[in-house]
């Protein structure tokens, strides 16, 4: 069973970013931005491609998983916690408990339903026998 963390770009430059995800012990990052890009030359290098040759000469696999993004309507929720905390998307320290239920409840439990494979390439797109149930996610320190 393949335990899942999450990561966010912000508060990172690539170097420490990678040296995160290597002390974490991650072997592929799941993208899940509908958008796979960051505004800002600060984290130009979390743009999709950049970021994509960052992990494959670190080791680390790379797989873009629209599905799995969160909805317009679950990032509004966190904008509007981010707000009443009096914190920025780049700022903040968690996520909202609503959100991260929401998010588990609407997005990971379909995914999971949908047996979609988390151990495949990124170039597979059927599904296949290895599938199984996405475990609440584990924040990388």
């Amino acid at each position: 069973m393949h335990q899942l963390r999450t990561i966010g770009v912000y508060g990172f430059d690539a170097s420490s970013f990678l040296d995160s995800l290597n002390k974490a012990g991650v072997t592929m990052l799941l993208d899940v931005r509908q958008r796979r890009g960051v505004r800002g030359t600060q984290y130009a290098w979390a743009n999709s491609q950049r970021l994509q040759a960052s992990l494959a000469a670190a080791g680390i696999g790379y797989w873009h998983r629209r599905d799995l993004a969160p909805t317009t309507e679950l990032r509004q929720l966190q904008y509007a916690e981010d707000a009443r905390q009096g914190v920025s998307k780049r700022t903040r320290r968690e996520l909202a408990p609503a959100y991260v239920d929401r998010y588990t409840a609407e997005v990971l439990a379909h995914a999971a339903s949908s047996r979609s494979c988390r151990r495949c390439r990124a170039s597979e797109q059927r599904p296949c026998s290895a599938s199984s149930a996405i475990p609440r996610p584990v924040t990388v320190p």
